[in-house]
């Protein structure tokens, strides 16, 4: 008896088809999709990925960095936060195939194989205003979710060096909204690393009507954000660069004497021991 060929996912239909042509539900679900899908499955999408990538060899658009600052034709300027050179590298500017009518606006193009590219220059003007707005607040008053296991190690040199609270692995139900809960915490600024993954955290920030700061990535709609940040908030290492600059410019502002790691720190990539731990602790918290 011939074997049943696998069903495909809802999520892997949508992203064989050409992101243009997805309509207004469909990229809400692929969108969601790109973020919420459990880090078990990253080693599988990153092997299919690859069987792709060699496929499409020869086809794709796969820009060094020299190539990428001519095509994004963006000005090499003296005041930004960090050498174009070092956004590149950390591939803060790659998006998702799924982009929301809210980051339209910050996206340059479309590589050939759909994945969506912001533009570099926005991204840096995005985290000065980001710098800005955090350092209106203090400390004490401000909280970090990120459930996304890639961003734990940033988010937590972020806190020690900053002293904000921060919230990883699983945001405790209720801790801003429920008085009566004996770890309450009142503040009046969340960070948000994705809201898809952290949308908890969200929606408790929005009902007791406090501000919110978002790292968007195209798949993100920033709607309910008083300030967002735009960039890949998927990445370890464009996380790392996130939250590099965000902990600098808030210690510059606060006057925070702080021993900040180096950028280099910041963007290192994780070893495989250190990933394999992370993603049994995610299955452990999913039950799987």
């Amino acid at each position: 008896m011939p074997r049943k060929k696998k069903t495909e996912s809802e999520a892997e239909v949508l992203e064989m088809k050409n992101p243009e042509e997805l309509s207004e539900k469909e990229v809400e679900k692929l969108a969601e999709a790109e973020s919420t899908t459990l880090e078990k499955d990253v080693e599988e999408k990153k092997k299919k990925l690859l069987e792709k990538i060699e496929k499409l060899k020869g086809k794709i658009d796969v820009a060094d960095t020299e190539d990428l600052k001519e095509k994004v034709k963006v000005k090499k300027r003296t005041d930004m936060l960090i050498p174009l050179e070092e956004y590149v590298k950390t591939g803060i500017y790659l998006g998702t195939r799924a982009v929301t009518p809210t980051m339209k606006p910050f996206v340059y193009r479309r590589r050939a194989d759909g994945l969506a590219i912001f533009n570099t220059d926005i991204i840096d003007e995005k985290l000065k205003e980001g710098i800005e707005y955090l350092s209106k607040f203090n400390p004490d008053e401000i909280a970090v979710v990120c459930k996304r296991p890639s961003g734990w190690r940033a988010v937590n040199m972020f806190s020690k060096i900053t002293g904000i609270k921060v919230f990883t692995k699983k945001y405790p139900a209720g801790i801003l909204t429920n008085t009566t809960l004996p770890d309450f915490f009142e503040n009046e600024l969340t960070v948000i690393a994705d809201s898809w993954l952290d949308k908890n955290a969200l929606h408790d920030t929005l009902k007791v009507h406090k501000k919110i700061m978002l790292i968007c990535d195209t798949n993100n709609f920033s709607q309910g954000a008083d300030k967002i940040i735009i960039g890949n908030n998927k990445s370890s290492r464009s996380l790392g660069v996130i939250f590099y600059l965000l902990a600098r410019g808030y210690c510059k502002a606060k006057g925070i004497e702080a021993d900040i790691p180096d950028l280099e720190w910041w963007t290192a990539e994780e070893d495989e021991p250190r990933v394999e731990e992370k993603v049994k602790k995610v299955e452990a918290e999913f039950g799987v």
